[in-house]
């Protein structure tokens, strides 16, 4: 009776499946808002400075998110991007990725308008640490490989160790060749964020975009994860998006957003003498 019992499951089974595949199809059949234009060209290499050009941007037409947005950042510098909650930071730095184009205005990437440009060669030139990290239900060693085909394994193993990795690596089952579950699941907080480290370090990009990396870690994997950001940023184009305002105080320049604007772009040492929204977050988080 038993296996009369499970042949009658098979339908059922089978037309679950359809239902989930459907969904899974329309998911992949989605077309891409942002393609490539006609024409568009391949950037060469980054040489100089990214530009916001009275940028603007609206989810839905009539709710802008951002309005008349300009700054610059030089080769070489770091840029912060503060602000309270909802301000636009994220969506500022999606808008270099590409992940959407601006509706007003446009960034440039020495000179060329981002939309002119392949998808492509533009992403190829960042690299893009979050707090939320995409790892694989894969090795190690395939993960912080990601992005960069063709790495061997002495490649892989010096980006784990600049990204102080590399201990905790090596205390796994298998080392570099541990599967870490989907999501990274068999790791802590902290050793995801590194082994995105490693893998921002081993593509070597020439422009970082950071969203704040160590907001949701204990005492200890912050100072890690901090310390590993640090040897990332050396001698690469930063813009970061900065909770913890403590991590910028050395930016080269903190632009303070509020309300999708622009409200005041200085040092940390400058804002600080001004009244104003970067004093009050500083004050916030240090009133002790």
């Amino acid at each position: 009776i038993s296996p009369i019992k499970s042949l009658s499951e098979v339908n059922s089974n089978v037309q679950q499946g359809v239902a989930a595949a459907s969904r899974v199809f329309e998911v992949l059949d989605t077309a891409p808002d942002v393609v490539d234009r006609p024409g568009a060209i391949a950037l060469p290499g980054f040489h100089s400075r990214v530009v916001y050009e009275d940028v603007g941007f609206a989810y839905e037409t009539d709710r802008p998110v951002l309005s008349h947005i300009s700054f610059e950042v030089r080769r070489g510098e770091v840029v912060a991007l503060v602000g309270s909650s909802g301000a636009g930071k994220s969506t500022t730095v999606d808008l270099l990725a590409r992940f959407y184009d601006p509706t007003a205005g446009r960034v440039t990437l020495d000179g060329i308008d981002l939309r002119e440009a392949t998808v492509a060669s533009l992403r190829a030139q960042l690299g893009i640490v979050t707090q939320e990290i995409i790892l694989f239900h894969d090795t190690v060693g395939h993960n912080i490989a990601y992005g960069s085909p063709g790495a061997d394994a002495a490649a892989v193993r010096e980006a784990a160790r600049a990204a102080h990795a590399l201990a905790f690596i090596e205390r796994l089952p298998l080392g570099f060749d541990t599967v870490i579950g989907e999501r990274g699941t068999k790791l802590s907080g902290g050793e995801r964020q590194r082994l995105a480290i490693a893998r921002a370090l081993l593509r070597n990009p020439p422009i970082l975009l950071l969203d704040e990396a160590t907001s949701s870690l204990d005492t200890e994997s912050e100072r890690l994860v901090q310390d590993a950001l640090e040897r990332l940023m050396q001698d690469r184009t930063v813009l970061v998006i900065a909770h913890r305002l403590s991590t910028v105080q050395h930016a080269n320049r903190i632009v303070v957003l509020e309300g999708g604007r622009i409200a005041a772009v200085g040092t940390h040492a400058e804002l600080l003498e001004r009244e104003g929204q970067y004093r009050r977050l500083y004050d916030l988080q240090f009133a002790d």
